[in-house]
C-alpha cells in the first residue's frame, strides 16, 4: 500500500491518499504562522486505521516543518504521541518559556 501525503495550504491541512486513489484517507489539519506550526487534529478514516496512513502524515508534516525551519505545536493527540515515540522529531517542540519573577 503506497501513501501519498501533500500539503494542502488552502484548506490548512495535510491530506493522505492510498494508492493513487481520488478519496482522502486521512487529514492533518494545522495553524501555521511565520515561526510555528500548530497540529490541531488527526483523522483517519476508519477503513485505513492501522495502515500506516497517520503515520505517513506524521513523518510528511514534521520533516516539511523541519524543512521550513518551523517549531511544532502538536495539540493533536496522535502527532504528540507520534512525536514521543520518534526522538528524532522531538527537537522541533516548541517550548514555552516562563518569565522568572525577582
Amino acid at each position: 500500500m503506497a501513501v501519498r501525503v501533500s500539503d494542502v495550504p488552502e484548506a490548512k491541512r495535510y491530506e493522505a491518499r492510498v494508492d493513487g486513489e481520488s478519496k482522502v484517507a486521512g487529514v492533518a489539519q494545522y495553524i501555521r504562522t511565520t515561526e510555528l506550526v500548530a497540529f490541531v487534529h488527526t483523522e483517519v478514516s476508519p477503513e485505513y486505521e492501522g495502515r500506516g496512513v497517520g503515520s505517513a502524515l506524521a513523518r510528511t508534516a514534521l520533516d516539511e516543518a523541519r524543512a521550513a525551519n518551523l517549531l511544532v505545536l502538536a495539540t493533536c493527540p496522535f502527532i504528540a504521541g507520534w512525536i514521543a515515540r520518534h526522538p528524532e522529531y522531538q527537537n522541533l517542540v516548541y517550548q514555552a518559556y516562563s518569565r522568572v519573577s525577582d
